[in-house]
């Protein structure tokens, strides 16, 4: 007897409907009495061993019938656990031991434990968005993934714990409890919840207005700094004035997550900006994504949120330099020899530093130990062509005692700061409105930076004169433009004046001649 159920296969962050043909009947040769054909890898074709325990531990029986499953189409691999449970009820219905009338109206994923149980999977939410264009009767999945899934609207969606609730359903005796998640009520009670803020930071104003800016324009920027000084943690709170996600770049960040199994069991929607900070000693492929099986790296996981790398020079330079292009096109496009898949990487790039090896060159108080060309070679690390795609180089300088043994709470709070910076964002959205995929300040192509940052005379005669006296280098022409497009927005104003000019310009610390010695 044919049988077919339906399951789905993840590719980048969108799913594919994989058709689950069961054929059973005829005298069995010698050797496996089941042929699993359609590119399947190891842990499918392990998982017969795994799909006959749980059979048995729940009353049924795996029939020395000649077995024939075809996951179609044969061509695209197939790879995971998660087609135990589609498999074992294609079996189930093609030995007449259940009935098989509804299994090809839905799409089933699952994988098996040895006494029925049924464990969760990873991509659930790409699967419903799939299962909702197929326009199946519903989606059987694990009830750790049942909320993730069930945000998908206009699809019904079934959490079963073991194999034995499915084949009651399947044979009428029982019936499943649709999960039902209010998507839009879920997005709005987790929007804002965030244990940091800017106003349990004392002191540090002017890298907080700094932050504020790279909040406004999408800029990417760079902490220089002594140990102690409060880069880190200072970076940790720039997710908390970013705008908050809609609701389909909160849909496209769970996406990602789902198919890298990083959500939490309870959660159905990343709702709050990716922050993901990997450590120094982290591999190109980790970072941008990639293997043998493509996974999203940190790039794609930190979409529409922020990438902070801290101690930048300590991160290997072959690494830091596959962000280049990640960068500017904001996605990531990973090749194989039978697959290419693109994974979003719309990120904010922030990055800290110390200014030398031992962390003091340009400390106030204490001296820099480092000889010379040290300061020089150590910044080198960092390759110009990326230094060219962060904006703002801003310098931190270490906190007075005054200001640490203040009790209160001195600075203003991130609610206050997100404000402005979503009331800037909403004008850039104005600009920008007509033009694809440029949504902020930072994604202006040079081309576009001279029609949307015309400055008046008192601009322009700022600008020369500190390119010249500063020995500003060229690329920091076109960043200071942009930036200074950002504060005019956080001001309201509709031309660049020269104040605006002049605080871009502060922020090019690393392109001065001789700051490095």
């Amino acid at each position: 007897m044919l049988v077919k159920t339906f399951a789905g296969a993840v590719q980048g962050i969108d799913a594919q409907a994989i058709t689950v043909e069961v054929n059973a009947g005829g005298p069995v040769s010698q050797g496996n009495f089941y042929n699993l054909v359609g590119l399947p890898d190891s842990a499918i074709k392990e998982g017969f061993e795994r799909i006959e325990a749980a059979m048995k531990n729940i009353g049924y029986k795996m029939l020395r019938l000649k077995l024939v499953v075809n996951l179609a189409p044969a061509d695209i691999r197939k790879e995971g656990s998660s087609y135990d449970l589609p498999i074992a009820l294609g079996v189930l219905a093609a030995t007449r031991q259940i009935s098989g009338d509804l299994l090809d109206q839905y799409m089933i994923m699952g994988e098996l434990a040895l006494d029925g149980g049924i464990r969760p999977i990873r991509g659930a939410l790409p699967m419903a968005v799939e299962a909702r264009e197929r326009k199946f009767k519903g989606l059987i999945l694990p009830k750790e993934n049942v909320r993730e899934a069930a945000i998908v609207d206009n699809l019904p969606v079934y959490g079963i714990s073991n194999l034995r609730e499915a084949v009651d359903f399947f044979n009428g005796e029982a019936q499943l409890v649709e999960e039902i998640v209010d998507t839009k009520e879920v997005f709005k009670d987790d929007l804002n919840d965030y244990a940091l803020d800017f106003a349990d930071v004392k002191g540090q104003e002017n890298i907080k207005r700094a932050l504020e800016i790279s909040a406004a324009g999408g800029h990417n920027a760079i902490l220089i700094g002594p140990p102690g000084a409060g880069k880190t943690m200072l970076a940790k709170r720039l997710p908390t004035i970013l705008p908050p996600l809609s609701l389909h770049e909160a849909l496209e960040t769970t996406k990602i997550h789902s198919v890298s199994g990083l959500l939490d069991k309870q959660s159905s929607l990343v709702t709050r900006r990716p922050f993901r900070s990997p450590h120094h000693t982290i591999s190109n492929v980790a970072l941008v994504g990639g293997g043998s099986n493509p996974n999203p790296g940190e790039i794609s996981l930190a979409n529409n949120g922020v990438l902070f790398l801290d101690e930048l020079p300590e991160f290997q330079r072959t690494v830091l330099e596959v962000l280049r292009q990640p960068m500017e096109e904001r996605k990531v496009t990973i090749s194989r020899a039978k697959i290419t898949v693109d994974y979003p990487a719309s990120f904010m790039l922030l990055a800290s530093m110390n200014p030398c090896p031992c962390g003091y060159y340009n400390h106030p108080e204490k001296d820099c130990v480092c000889g010379p060309g040290i300061v020089k070679r150590y910044l080198n690390k960092i390759s110009g062509p990326l230094l060219d795609r962060i904006d703002l180089h801003v310098e931190v300088t270490p906190v007075s005692y005054d200001e640490l043994a203040k009790f209160k709470r001195s600075g203003e709070t991130s609610e206050i700061i997100r404000s402005r910076v979503i009331a800037a964002r909403e004008i850039q959205k104005k600009r920008f409105e007509p033009i694809q995929n440029v949504f902020a300040n930072a994604h202006m192509p040079s081309r576009m930076v001279r029609e949307v940052c015309q400055l008046n005379t008192a601009s322009t005669l700022l600008l020369k004169t500190a390119m010249t006296r500063l020995q500003l280098s060229a690329r920091a022409y076109d960043r200071i433009l942009k930036v200074a497009r950002t504060t005019a927005d956080l001001d309201n104003s509709a031309d660049i004046n020269a104040e605006h000019i002049a605080e871009a310009i502060q922020y090019r610390s690393l392109d001065r001649e001789g700051w490095a010695g």
